[in-house]
């Protein structure tokens, strides 16, 4: 699938899960969506299916309908089964920029506040609309948030966490798995 497949302002959703919102950028292989909540979700182009927009169907292409019959009246070989795709985690960036318009004002406490609450709020986020993995990039500095973060994880039965892929994140990410209850 290619990206002239999906444009800014089409209604996407998650086909492993039920989240939903409208496509706000498109890159070469992966779409970011604004859920109905305000959550920005980057995910491969794979993992989501246009509901509503321009879909792209010719129905007046006979050889595609031929197609769609021959694929439909052919028998399969062996039980089909959905692959299971792993739910793409969910980031959020938690470096104080991101969170306030301005921050000179702020103590270190006051920042380290903000940064908690907000942290605390998307995993309520995730475990209400059963978003699995959270990768929260912190950086990596002197290490205080990071360790405020997994006293704030082990407040939760349902959460293991451990370091984010290095590759992507380097030293400064840690990344959770909220288990179903």
């Amino acid at each position: 699938m290619s990206n002239r497949n999906f444009r800014v302002g089409d209604k996407v959703e998650l086909l492993d899960d039920n989240v939903s919102g409208i496509v706000i950028k498109v890159d070469d292989h992966e779409v970011t969506f604004e859920t109905s909540d305000g959550f920005e979700m980057k995910v491969p182009f794979s993992l989501v299916v246009k509901t509503e927009g321009d879909l792209d169907i010719d129905m007046g292409d006979d050889s595609l309908i031929q197609k769609l019959n021959a694929d439909l009246n052919r028998k399969p070989k062996q039980p089909s089964q959905k692959p299971k795709r792993q739910q793409p985690a969910m980031e959020v960036d938690l470096h104080i920029h991101n969170l306030v318009d301005k921050s000179g004002h702020l103590s270190n406490f006051e920042m380290l506040n903000i940064q908690l609450e907000h942290s605390r709020k998307k995993i309520e986020f995730a475990i209400e609309k059963r978003i699995k993995r959270i990768v929260f990039i912190h950086g990596v500095g002197q290490g205080v948030l990071k360790a405020e973060l997994h006293t704030l994880f082990r407040r939760y039965d349902q959460v293991e966490f451990y370091d984010a892929d290095y590759q992507k994140y380097g030293l400064g990410a840690t990344e959770i798995y909220i288990y179903d209850n």
